[in-house]
């Protein structure tokens, strides 16, 4: 829990790096097939802790590419005191604070979730549902992505898992030429492709710092590489690009207090099918943390398609706004694009035992096997084209509106 001396971190760039030296190696042989495994480290006197390792396959042609999002593990984690959001000893005011990371690196642990960061929440519920019913699957990182992006052609789609809010250009640009192709797209979580962030190397090698000075004025590349000048969020200067343009969704905000019923308004689609579900049917608890919505007056892909339209409470403002799960597919590619409003969908995944009463996941599961089944085949556009319905919820132009 302490911050060890081989890991220092120093303004202006508040990063904390560990410098340890080599204690033990082992060769990725073949036994180890692709996938995600967690390697758990015992000390001698009990103490334990995972370190993730996802091994992929570059000559894979598997159907279904799940990509792990680690970019946005690395950026919440607190190991050492210092991340991308805050400073834990901070009395500075606003937010984020002044001291806050602007470099994370991967050479450090995941200082939570045992060190396996967010995976066994976010992520483990729907691979383990996935590797149970067999199916062709990959693995791959944020960084996979990032600098292999072109293998995405051999797949025919890319899950986005439940917390997936980084992404760099190359990310972008990357999905972006895959969807012009008929790669599908499925983001399980809300806020994807919110910050823009860039890889650099550390002194281990390449690709394990990830940057964010979130103040685009603030990076050393602002006026000098604008393409690859980081920030806040992708909808604001230089880039001008925000997610809605890919996504057909909208990041507004989160609640980490309370959890929201997802509302069916669409139960005639194929996301409903075998669940008797029926238009304003509540699926309980599945709307928590982060929430996207439709926002007409962002530049949304034409077609797209509100499925479930759910009312909810922004926790830092009390403001009450629509939570919508979306579905579009491009005209041109056929690719279909899915997003399901929440951070909370994997998660909701989880059985709840004994307790039936208010349980997500048994209709959860069929929705997300629906899902995974569509989408799993090719571009979703050739059998189920989006029909647009936004407007029987919103105005044209609108920001939004409220519930």
């Amino acid at each position: 829990g302490h911050l060890e001396p081989s890991c220092p971190a120093s303004p202006p760039l508040y990063m904390v790096q560990c410098s340890w030296g080599l204690a033990t190696q082992f060769r990725i042989s073949p036994a180890f097939v692709q996938g995600d495994y967690l390697l758990k480290l015992v000390a001698s006197n009990g103490a334990a802790s995972y370190v993730p390792l996802t091994v992929w396959d570059p000559s894979s042609t598997a159907a279904y590419v799940v990509m792990n999002a680690v970019f946005t593990w690395q950026v919440f984690n607190p190991y050492g005191g210092y991340d991308l959001y805050q400073q834990g000893n901070s009395t500075a005011p606003g937010y984020p604070p002044p001291d806050r990371s602007r470099v994370v690196s991967f050479d450090r642990p995941y200082g939570y979730g045992d060190g396996a960061a967010t995976f066994l929440t976010n992520e483990f519920p729907l691979i383990e549902l996935m590797e149970r019913h067999g199916l062709d699957v990959t693995y791959w990182t944020d960084i996979t992505l990032a600098t292999h992006g072109n293998l995405l052609a051999n797949h025919r789609v890319l899950l986005s898992l439940g917390h997936d809010e980084e992404w760099s250009l190359r990310m972008r640009e990357a999905i972006q030429r895959a969807e012009a192709h008929g790669v599908n797209l499925v983001f399980f979580g809300a806020s994807p492709i919110l910050r823009k962030v860039r890889l650099a190397p550390s002194p281990l090698g390449p690709n394990l710092e990830v940057v964010n000075y979130r103040d685009p004025t603030e990076d050393p590349l602002y006026g000098v590489d604008n393409a690859e000048v980081t920030q806040n969020w992708w909808g604001q200067p230089p880039a001008d690009a925000p997610a809605a343009q890919i996504v057909g969704d909208s990041y507004i905000g989160f609640n980490n207090t309370q959890h929201f019923p997802l509302v069916v308004t669409n139960a005639s689609s194929w996301l409903y099918a075998g669940t008797g579900l029926e238009n304003g049917s509540e699926v309980p608890n599945v709307l928590f943390t982060d929430f996207d919505g439709y926002i007409p007056a962002r530049p949304n892909p034409p077609g797209v398609e509100i499925l479930a339209h759910s009312p909810v409470t922004i926790g830092f403002s009390g403001a009450h706004y629509y939570a919508d799960t979306t579905y579009v597919t491009d005209r041109a590619s056929g690719a279909g694009i899915f997003e399901s409003g929440t951070n909370n969908w994997i998660p909701a995944l989880e059985p709840c035992g004994s307790v039936a009463s208010g349980c997500p996941a048994p209709l959860l599961t069929i929705m997300t096997r629906n899902i995974l089944r569509l989408f799993g085949q090719g571009p979703t556009g050739r059998t189920q084209p989006s029909v647009a319905n936004w407007q029987q919820f919103y105005a044209p132009g609108s920001l939004g509106a409220e519930a």
